[in-house]
């Protein structure tokens, strides 16, 4: 009987165990790339390459970013992007151009357009919240990527205005940053891919220095996107983000 009983409570713990595996440690773990990924504030200077059917672009832009909320960004070359800005407060997104001299604001299925011609839309990079409050996470294996042990997990929308409702992430488990990630949409039909490298030690957090993002329904090889300087935490004036800088 005692036998019975040890194996009965030895059933519940272990089963008590097992079951966070799943879900429980995949919020935690989506928790632990938020703290890497995500800041008060960001201050990015990047290069953008975008390898098209025919030939390579490559655009530079500083960014600004103050919170889930708030983003200015000011392209400064090639001399034909140099001076347009794309200004985000909450869900509301502006572009402006110098070359018309106009201000467009961004949204509905403008939303999913192209920014200059790269595999990114204007939707992906006006999303700036944080993985946990956009998805819920299972763990559903472990694989390698570039050599790197990952969590692979299974992502599930948990809000109606996800831009993607479903991804698979391979999250490396030392560093806890994502090196991969395939993005469906609701159909289950994949729609974008990344992958993540040249991971490094910025002020006390791991962050990758170089992405790809591919939409796989566009011709072309991809996108590149590599941050050349990157800080965190940096006090930014209020009036960055309104719409009078956008005509500065």
């Amino acid at each position: 009987m005692k036998k019975k009983i040890t194996i009965s409570i030895m059933g519940l713990v272990l089963g008590g165990l097992l079951l966070p595996l799943t879900a429980q440690d995949g919020n935690q773990i989506l928790r632990k790339i938020d703290r890497n990924m995500s800041a008060d504030s960001r201050i990015i200077e990047s290069t953008m390459i975008v390898h098209g059917k025919r030939n390579d672009r490559t655009i530079t832009s500083k960014s600004h970013t103050m919170g889930t909320g708030k983003a200015f960004t000011e392209y400064l070359s090639p001399a034909r992007e140099r001076g347009t800005k794309m200004l985000k407060l909450e869900k509301e997104m502006w572009v402006y151009s110098p070359a018309t001299d106009r201000t467009i604001m961004i949204s509905g299925h403008m939303l999913r357009q192209s920014v200059m011609g790269s595999d990114l839309s204007y939707e992906d990079m006006m999303d700036d919240r944080r993985y946990e409050d956009i998805y819920d996470a299972r763990v559903t294996g472990s694989e390698q990527v570039d050599g790197r042990t990952c969590h692979l997990l299974s992502l599930t929308a948990k809000v109606d205005d996800a831009a993607y409702p479903s991804q698979k992430m391979w999250v490396d488990s030392e560093r806890l940053i994502p090196l991969r990630a395939e993005l469906y949409a609701k159909s289950g039909q994949m729609l974008k891919q990344i992958t993540a490298g040249d991971v490094k030690q910025v002020e006390g957090r791991w962050f990758p220095m170089h992405m790809t993002y591919k939409d796989v329904l566009k011709e072309g090889k991809g996108t590149e996107w590599i941050i050349n300087t990157i800080s965190f935490n940096q006090s930014i004036p209020a009036n960055v983000f309104s719409k009078a800088s956008l005509r500065k």
